[in-house]
């Protein structure tokens, strides 16, 4: 049986305490609420009960402060601790939020090392015992040498009052002999270090390795704005500088005063007993306090009243003299009345205005005690100086018309900051942590997370008119609706010679309505075409713009509605075209549109499906480059769906733009944001791609009824595609046709079989990522369409292959190209861009979509087998043989 250890006077017995704490640890950490709480009010009213006597024993073990301060400090820390987290949970499930499935479980850390300063020896002790005890941590005290009995009699005292309440035996502990050596094995073998003290004591701490949160020194400025309370300020000052003999690290140091009321303000500190040093005495004063050496404060100057100080200077003041002050200029760190002093003396400094104030002081406050505590005494209704005074200086506490010694500790002057007697400041000070450390920082919480499907969506049109003949019927809205003035016609150069514009610019005529006409655009709309169109719409100010074309004229629209509503984006248009995961948390937030104009797209192509869209497609003529833009801000406020405008529409347009509409549906139904209200319009438009296609393309304007199917399903599909997105079909499809000029349905067409058999493997590398997307499943997703169309095999893998024939044998009906090659792009030009959109493709918005999530690799041979055709495995061959 091993020794029981009652005594750690060494490194061996400081090793053999520690793991009787462990053990002791692991029974407390599985404490209930309950039972810590009782064993903490034991502890905190042990404590304060013995407030008065550990006072009395901390002054005369050390000679420092007061005790009927050190009284006050004793109460506060058995108090004001324990109030702030009496009812705090720290134990098991703390937190918990069922609607998003989340819990919050607190678990101690361990064994903390409490360093213990000399300067509050027994009310750092409760404070730290405290938030040790209330969050199941077993503490390991180690006093200062100089501060021993007192420490280790309030350990004492709190051991005693928390075993009675059920606390396990060897919980609390402390070191009986402290040595440099027992220090630094305590600092390695703990989990935790609370360092409060001087200097080399904190830096030990953070080099030994082990998690530390420790304190800096303090060299609290103070400004005396003009506007202040000067009675209240000094008052505050002088109260805050006297207690317990200015030991605190956030009592005042020095303060700065604005001219105006410099002179008031000096007499008002003499008037309260503060002596003004002349340089003779401020230079003796300052060899008591100040070790110039180390730049830090003489030992034996900390915490003696300002008559020990004068005595120990050699100088006379005046009998009950409160305060020492000197007044100087010197902000340097070498000036002993610019540092920190831990005893009843001020520097005093003179500003000519509050700008200057606040270079001294961020100057003093960095220099001698970054982070830790500055303040200012000035009106509250001067917010502006508040605010400007909190962004400068680098403190961790920023007070306001507070004595810094009580306001810097917490909860005395403000209640919204946490009580606490080590006080982090931050980065500035060379910490972790900038603030009050409490029961907080001794937790390890533990997050859980249960599966959840984030909100879904379905977005459209404010409103969608379809039926063949009803442009002009939903046209009169305009006038009867949005009361528009001011139409801006957006279309391409075709559309408006063929003369399919002069209907809707004399209706709108007829209404009342001036209209301009933009037509200067091309295939494959370029930001360069939207910038041509833009003068002429800043200068019309229109109130509606409306769309007549293709996707070219359609995504033309978005983009200059855009930009007319938001001319700061003219030069940064990229700025939009923002790749992200969730488009609800997208890297900034998109610009509000609506305000000048409304947008209404008449398609005259079954194809893009743009009118119920929420994208644009626009490509850079600089770079080649095609640019997604996405954000339901540019979703437009009507479409009208009217086949009489699709009637004579080419058969090249017709065979391109119908494929995309497959594309658009089959990619919507795959994707990992599919969803049940999607998945019907997919499926339907799917459906009418492959009946109605064939028919429209043969026979155009001669079978009304193929139109019309065609023209709903480019509609249904674009709903879909715009709520459950896209994938890596368009992400390959957009740069193959930027960097080849294929027109995108045609892109989409010769990738489209490739994409799909690479989406239906049973066990991808990587699958898409989305919560509701819990397994690869789009092999299933296939085949149901499939099934859906009328093409159902024997097993599934047998309709999946039909699903894929019925998509070759539409490519041959309607004259697409079988692969790239034999679309015309030569091998060399193909294979000089294959690695730069290969990289594009992978980040093009809508890869986040697929049902796969593709590598860089995977996308290559994407390309190539579509590039090759039926002749990509012999070509396969071929480079591995040349290899």
């Amino acid at each position: 049986m091993a020794k029981k250890i009652d005594r750690i006077d060494s490194v061996e017995s400081l090793e053999a305490k520690l793991e009787e704490m462990r053990k002791a640890e692991d029974i407390y950490s599985k404490f209930t609420q309950e039972q810590v709480d009782s064993i903490c009010l034991a502890a905190a009213t042990a404590a304060n009960q013995a407030r008065i006597p550990l006072a009395k024993m901390a002054n005369a073990e050390t000679g420092i402060g007061v005790i009927e301060d050190k009284v006050i400090k004793n109460n506060y820390a058995s108090e004001h601790i324990h109030h702030y987290f009496r009812n705090k949970k720290t134990c098991g499930i703390i937190e918990e939020n069922r609607a998003f499935g989340t819990k919050r479980v607190a678990e101690p850390l361990g064994v903390i090392g409490a360093i213990i300063p000399t300067t509050n020896p027994t009310s750092t002790a409760i404070y730290k015992i405290l938030i040790s005890l209330k969050t199941r941590n077993a503490i390991m005290v180690s006093p200062h040498p100089g501060a021993k009995e007192c420490t280790i009699e309030a350990a004492r005292i709190m051991k005693e009052a928390a075993e009675k309440a059920g606390l396990p035996e060897n919980v609390i502990a402390w070191v009986d002999e402290p040595s440099l050596d027992i220090s630094a094995v305590l600092m390695k073998k703990v989990d935790l270090i609370l360092a409060t003290g001087g200097p080399a004591m904190v830096n030990a701490a953070y080099s030994s390795g082990t998690p530390a949160i420790g304190v800096g020194p303090g060299n609290c400025n103070v400004i005396f704005d003009e506007s202040c309370d000067i009675k209240t300020a000094v008052a505050s000052t002088i109260h805050s500088k006297t207690f317990d003999n200015g030991v605190i690290c956030a009592s005042e140091q020095h303060v700065t005063v604005l001219q105006s009321i410099y002179n008031e303000v000096k007499k008002e500190f003499q008037n309260n007993r503060c002596h003004f040093l002349n340089a003779d005495e401020a230079k003796k004063v300052g060899q008591v306090f100040f070790n110039s050496q180390t730049h830090g404060v003489n030992a034996g100057a900390v915490g003696r009243s300002a008559a020990t100080i004068a005595e120990m200077a050699g100088i006379s003041i005046p009998e009950g003299t409160k305060v020492l002050i000197f007044e100087t200029d010197d902000t340097s760190h070498d000036n002993p009345w610019a540092n920190e002093k831990l005893c009843p003396v001020l520097g005093m400094f003179k500003a000519k205005n509050f700008e200057e104030a606040l270079k001294i002081c961020d100057k003093l406050v960095n220099e001698g005690g970054a982070g830790h505590t500055g303040a200012l005494y000035v009106d509250p209704l001067e917010t502006e100086k508040i605010d400007r005074f909190a962004t400068t200086v680098k403190a961790a506490r920023i007070l306001v018309n507070t004595p810094t010694a009580h306001g810097g500790i917490g909860d005395l002057y403000n209640f919204d900051i946490a009580p606490s007697l080590t006080l982090g400041p931050g980065s500035w000070g060379g910490s972790t942590f900038a603030g009050q450390s409490n029961i907080e920082q001794l937790l390890n919480i533990k997050t859980v997370a249960e599966r959840r499907e984030n909100m879904l969506w379905l977005r459209v049109p404010e409103k969608v008119y379809f039926k063949r003949g009803c442009t002009p019927i939903a046209l009169k809205e305009l006038r009867d609706e949005y009361d528009c003035k001011k139409v801006f016609i957006v279309t391409d150069s075709n559309i408006f010679n063929l003369g399919m514009c002069q209907p809707v610019i004399d209706q709108l005529s007829e209404m009342g309505i001036t209209s301009a006409v933009f037509s200067d655009i091309q295939v494959d709309p370029k930001i360069q075409d939207a910038m041509k169109g833009l003068p002429t719409m800043d200068s019309f100010q229109p109130d509606m713009i409306v769309a007549i074309g293709g996707g070219s004229a359609m995504d033309t629209a978005k983009i200059m509605w855009v930009l007319y509503e938001h001319p700061e984006y003219r030069d940064r248009w990229l700025d939009l075209a923002t790749v992200f995961i969730d488009i609800r948390k997208r890297v900034g937030k998109f610009p509000r549109l609506g305000q000048k104009a409304k947008l209404v797209c008449i398609p005259t192509t079954a194809g893009t499906g743009s009118e119920v869209t929420p994208f644009t497609i626009i490509s850079d003529a600089e770079t080649g480059y095609k640019w997604p833009i996405a954000d339901y801000e540019i979703l437009p406020t009507m479409a009208i769906v009217d086949a009489d405008y699709m009637m004579d529409c080419p058969p090249s347009v017709t065979r391109a733009s119908g494929y995309d509409v497959l594309t658009h549906a089959v990619e919507a139904y795959v994707s990992v944001l599919a969803s049940d209200y999607t998945n019907g319009m997919a499926l339907t438009a799917i459906k009418s791609v492959f009946e109605y296609l064939p028919r429209a393309y043969k026979n155009g304007a001669n079978d009304p009824e193929a139109r019309i199917k065609m023209a709903d399903a480019s509609c249904l599909a674009g709903i879909a595609f715009a709520n459950a997105f896209l994938g890596a079909n368009h992400s390959l499809a957009h740069k193959l046709g930027g960097y080849h000029h294929l027109p995108h349905g045609t892109a989409n067409a010769v990738l489209f079989t490739e994409v799909c058999k690479y989406n239906a493997q049973r066990v991808p590398e990587k699958m898409g990522t989305f919560s509701q997307y819990k397994y690869p499943q789009a092999f299933e997703r296939y085949v149901q369409i499939a099934e859906y169309c009328g093409m159902k095999g024997k097993n599934d893998q047998e309709s999946f292959d039909n699903f894929i024939k019925a998509a070759n044998d539409l490519k041959r009906a309607i004259d697409v190209p079988m692969s790239i090659k034999d679309y015309g792009i030569k091998e060399e030009d193909f294979m000089a861009t294959l690695d730069e959109m290969v990289e594009n493709a992978f980040n093009d918005q809508c890869t986040g979509g697929n049902p796969v999530y593709p590598l860089f690799s995977e996308i290559r041979e994407i390309y190539l087998k579509a590039y090759w055709g039926d002749e990509y495995e012999k070509k396969a061959v071929e480079v591995s043989e040349r290899k």
